[in-house]
């Protein structure tokens, strides 16, 4: 089934009226934004405490071009805390985070954090890389963006969402998880204790 098409199901489901037909698609794009901005930070983020249960940051697979970067691995990564940004541009909840993930990265960079902003398309347009390259420019982003326009890392992190930040640590285990807006205060703690 379409990825997109799965969403939309979804959110259909969440409010409640799964049996509309598909005349409401227009509808569901509005609502599928502002479910992808919410900002309860309190439903949204999960921080993990090391233990058999904390799963190892996945691997970043079938990206079609790393832009401000040479190509990364996990592997490449181990021993600095990592945030992974799942965002794509045309998002305005992603351009609302952007400051931050910014701010983060110029902050933190010299004392271990490594930020990848992954870009996952949501329509056509955004998959154009001159498109993905102004809007990096725009923004003043300078770490490493890599092309997952087919999703491939979107799913091996099991992501619904943007934009979803991910917090791993030293070791490479994920120990921080937020969805949508918000909770800047708590990533940015949360990236400090990692950071030790």
């Amino acid at each position: 089934m379409n990825k997109n098409l799965l969403r939309r199901r979804q959110l259909l489901s969440y409010f409640g009226i799964g049996t509309m037909l598909a005349s409401a698609e227009p509808i569901l794009d509005i609502a599928l934004r502002r479910t992808h901005g919410s900002t309860s930070s309190s439903i949204n983020s999960t921080a993990v405490a090391a233990g058999p249960e904390t799963k190892a940051l996945p691997e970043f697979q079938g990206i079609n071009q790393w832009l401000n970067s040479a190509p990364l691995t996990t592997q490449n990564l181990k021993g600095q805390v990592v945030l992974v940004h799942f965002w794509t541009f045309g998002c305005i909840n992603c351009q609302r985070t952007l400051p931050y993930v910014v701010r983060w990265h110029r902050q933190f960079v010299a004392q271990g954090l490594k930020v990848i902003g992954v870009h996952t398309p949501e329509f056509a347009f955004e998959r154009n890389v001159n498109n993905v390259k102004r809007a990096l420019s725009q923004h003043q982003i300078t770490y490493p963006v890599p092309l997952d326009n087919d999703y491939k890392t979107w799913n091996a992190f099991n992501n619904e969402y943007w934009p979803h930040l991910f917090l791993a640590d030293r070791q490479g285990l994920v120990r921080y998880d937020h969805i949508g807006e918000g909770a800047y205060e708590k990533t940015e703690q949360t990236i400090r204790q990692l950071l030790g």
